[in-house]
């Protein structure tokens, strides 16, 4: 059995070498200011034009996890353009002003659509996170939660991320592990149930953006993920 890797990609060179270093899927996002903005349909394009894995594609315009009636009209028409340029998914995810989860606004960007998707970190930020994990399981075509278990990141959340997948197996079965993920934190996560697993500055020299995504990288989290992933099974 192996489990799930995504890495995040900012342009065609990051996704061909996730790709040859054995990734599922990527995460395309223009540009990683505020946690990840949504990238151009043209960058789309190009991205899927390199690789033949799994596109997922962020959608969010502005810094924050809140957005309003106009933003959503443009997200809509931002989601059908990336369709159209061959993406296989989308990354989004809301609250409102009271730190819950903003199932009518995600709903309403989702509706039109088949594609599967990916609510993001949006959850580590809520407010009550057992109310919204339980509104994420209301939600249509949801597929995959990208969550480190705390607005800090893995190392701050792991026992959240544990304690999470071990009593509910829905949350395990959706749960991927992500954001600021270190090789430590996967036996404790697989053994818990998880298994899928996001990897952005890891997957790159030196931690850093400015380098491009590195095969060999992605390569041992590949190996590491599922070797794991095998033994807790």
């Amino acid at each position: 059995m192996s489990g799930l890797l995504e890495v995040i990609a900012l342009h065609p060179a990051d996704a061909e070498r996730a790709e040859a270093g054995g990734a599922d899927r990527v995460e395309l996002c223009g540009t990683l200011d505020e946690g990840g903005l949504s990238p151009t349909p043209e960058l789309v394009e190009k991205v899927r034009a390199a690789t033949s894995i799994q596109l997922r594609v962020m959608v969010r315009l502005r810094p924050g996890f809140s957005t309003d009636g106009g933003e959503a009209i443009r997200l809509r028409g931002l989601i059908a353009s990336y369709v159209s340029a061959g993406a296989d998914g989308m990354v989004l995810g809301f609250l409102n002003g009271l730190g819950e989860v903003d199932a009518g606004v995600v709903t309403e960007l989702i509706q039109d659509g088949s594609w599967p998707w990916t609510f993001h970190r949006a959850i580590d930020s809520c407010l009550y996170l057992d109310e919204g994990w339980a509104a994420l399981q209301t939600l249509p075509r949801l597929d995959q939660v990208l969550t480190a278990g705390s607005a800090r990141g893995v190392p701050h959340g792991l026992d959240e991320l544990v304690a999470r997948a071990r009593g509910n197996p829905w949350a395990a079965g959706v749960m991927m592990a992500g954001g600021g993920l270190r090789p430590e934190d996967v036996p404790w996560l697989a053994r818990a149930g998880v298994r899928a697993f996001h990897i952005g500055s890891p997957a790159r020299p030196g931690g850093t953006y400015k380098a491009y995504v590195d095969e060999g990288l992605v390569r041992s989290w590949r190996n590491l993920i599922d070797a794991e992933v095998r033994h807790a099974h």
